[in-house]
């Protein structure tokens, strides 16, 4: 395999800056590989949106990172991941890996008395992807959703801790402790932003569960089965690329609170509906 090929970049998309768990654990884990990510502001939040919306913004915007030479797709949003993963696969001539069963899992490795809790938007709640998911692995186990519609935008706007995200935590985690899951699923990649002040409300015998790090080791090693890792790109320093539909400087005010903000450098923004119109005019040339 050449070093052009294995050495393309990996990418990640997601609703907006959630996906950036999924960006972090691909330096950890996999430090030689350059990132493409792309963050759909424009249409964010996911969760009240109808699936056919959904699916369409998915396909779109891995047409577009494929374009731009990525050699693998890590669906770094769970409600993309429940809705639209299976047609991406069918689609797209690359190696697409979502969230949806990592995080399903290992929250069945996790349980100890068989109930666990999924925070998730009220679309991939509604898709019930992680019960069905968790329901292939073991019939043992309850599932209990609950759906988060204020988590996303607390997140996006750098609200991470203080009353107004305690109160949203309390809301959404009492039921699911009433219920007496031992597991939750942190069913949204922007959610384990959240964690501290989740945390001081299920205490410590709870087991959240982040699918990131199970996300990108199942990306690794289909890379290394492919022969597509990439240590060493080009012999030279990585550049990663973001790419943002809506607010460029709002979506970088967010991301450097989230992420080190040398990985930051290159923000650019992107009008779907623009580049696929620019496409179609070069291939009709």
């Amino acid at each position: 395999m050449s070093v052009l090929v294995r050495c393309r970049p990996i990418g990640v998309f997601d609703s907006g800056v959630g996906g950036f768990t999924v960006v972090r654990e691909i330096c950890r884990q996999m430090p030689g590989e350059e990132i493409l990510y792309f963050a759909d502001t424009a249409h964010v939040p996911y969760g009240p949106r109808p699936a056919d919306e959904l699916i369409r913004f998915a396909i779109d915007i891995t047409g577009f990172l494929v374009a731009q030479g990525a050699k693998m797709i890590l669906v770094a949003c769970n409600t993309s991941s429940s809705l639209a993963l299976d047609v991406l696969q069918e689609r797209f001539p690359v190696p697409i890996v979502g969230v949806v069963q990592p995080g399903a899992e290992e929250a069945v490795r996790q349980t100890r008395n068989g109930r666990v809790g999924v925070l998730a938007t009220e679309a991939t709640i509604r898709k019930g992807a992680h019960a069905a998911k968790i329901r292939e692995l073991s019939n043992e186990i309850e599932v209990f959703g609950q759906a988060c519609p204020r988590f996303v935008p607390l997140v996006e706007s750098g609200c991470f801790a203080g009353p107004e995200a305690y109160a949203a935590a309390k809301e959404y985690v009492t039921p699911l402790i009433d219920a007496g899951v031992d597991t939750i699923i942190f069913g949204c990649t922007h959610y384990p932003f959240l964690e501290p002040v989740i945390r001081s409300i299920t205490g410590d015998q709870i087991t959240l569960v982040d699918p990131a790090c199970q996300t990108v080791a199942r990306g690794q090693a289909i890379l290394q089965k492919l022969r597509l890792t990439c240590r060493d790109p080009y012999g030279k320093a990585l550049h990663h690329r973001f790419y943002v539909s809506g607010d460029r400087d709002d979506f970088y005010a967010s991301g450097r609170a989230l992420l080190d903000p040398d990985l930051l450098e290159d923000v650019r923004p992107v009008v779907l509906d623009q580049w696929q119109e620019k496409e179609a005019e070069s291939a009709s040339a």
